[in-house]
C-alpha cells in the first residue's frame, strides 16, 4: 500500500519538512558518490551501533568520527539505498506538512528529532549487544505518522495497491491506512529473528507510539486532536 497524497490543506509552508527532505537527499547523494569501502565506513561511523551506544565497545580509530551519542542524530540522515530513501521521503512529504502545520516550525523540528531518538532506543535497548548499524529517517517519520493519526484520523489518503503487474488506486481513511501500517510493523517485529539485519521494525513502533504521545505536548494551542468524523 503506497500513499500518494492526502486531502488536508496546510496554512503555512512546510519549511522544516522540505529542509529535512533536502538534507536527507543531499546526504544520500554524498553517500553514493563515495567508493564502496567509504560508503561502508560512513554507515559504521555515522550510523547507530547499539553495542557502541549502550555498551563499552568502541569503533576502530579510523571510524571514530563523532561521539556515539551524536550518531543518534546523524543516523537519521543516512539511508541504505534508493528505495529506502524514496519510501521515507514520500511518507515524510505526505504526512509531515500537516503535522508541521499543527505544531509550528520550531516545535515540529524538536518533535521530529525526539521521535527519532525514541525510535533508536526502542530498537537498541532489546538488543544492546547488537553490532548491526542502524540508519534511516523512518523512526522519526514513524513519529510523524503517529501524530498524524491523532490529528487527522478521518483524512482521505489516496493509496496505490500493487496487484501483480497492475496498480489499483483507492481512497482510504488515514486511520485505516496508518492502523494497517502499524499492525504490519507489530507483526513483522514479532516475526523478525533476533540478531539479524533488515528493517528496524521496533524503531518504527517506538517512533509511532512516541509521536502519539508527544503530539499532545507539541501541538499549537487550539489544535484539536482526534476531531469528529465528517463525511
Amino acid at each position: 500500500m503506497i500513499p500518494i497524497h492526502d486531502n488536508i490543506p496546510t496554512q503555512r509552508m512546510p519549511l522544516v519538512t522540505v529542509a529535512l527532505i533536502a538534507a536527507c537527499v543531499v546526504t544520500f547523494l554524498w553517500q553514493v558518490s563515495q567508493h564502496p569501502q567509504a560508503q561502508q565506513a560512513i554507515i559504521y561511523a555515522l550510523g547507530v551501533i547499539p553495542v557502541v551506544l549502550l555498551g563499552d565497545a568502541q569503533l576502530p580509530d579510523e571510524l571514530r568520527w563523532i561521539p556515539p551519542g551524536a550518531t543518534i542524530l546523524t543516523s537519521m540522515f543516512l539511508h541504505g539505498g534508493w528505495m529506502h530513501l524514496i519510501g521515507n521521503m514520500l511518507y515524510l512529504w505526505i504526512f509531515g506538512n500537516n503535522v508541521e502545520d499543527a505544531m509550528g516550525h520550531p516545535r515540529y523540528l524538536a518533535f521530529y528529532f525526539l521521535c527519532g531518538a525514541l525510535a533508536v532506543f526502542a530498537q537498541a535497548l532489546p538488543e544492546p549487544g547488537s553490532q548491526i548499524p542502524m540508519v534511516g529517517a523512518s523512526g522519526a517519520i514513524s513519529g510523524v505518522l503517529g501524530a498524524y493519526w491523532f490529528l487527522h484520523p478521518h483524512a482521505r489518503i489516496l493509496v496505490v495497491v500493487p496487484l501483480g503487474f497492475l496498480l489499483h488506486s483507492m481512497q482510504l481513511r488515514a486511520g485505516v491506512v496508518l492502523g494497517l501500517w502499524f499492525a504490519i510493523q507489530l507483526v513483522s517485529s514479532l516475526a523478525a529473528q533476533p540478531g539479524q539485519g533488515g528493517v528496524a521494525f521496533r524503531a518504527h513502533i517506538g517512533g509511532f507510539v512516541g509521536g502519539m504521545v508527544l503530539v499532545w505536548f507539541f501541538k499549537r494551542r487550539g489544535v484539536r486532536l482526534h476531531p469528529p468524523w465528517r463525511s
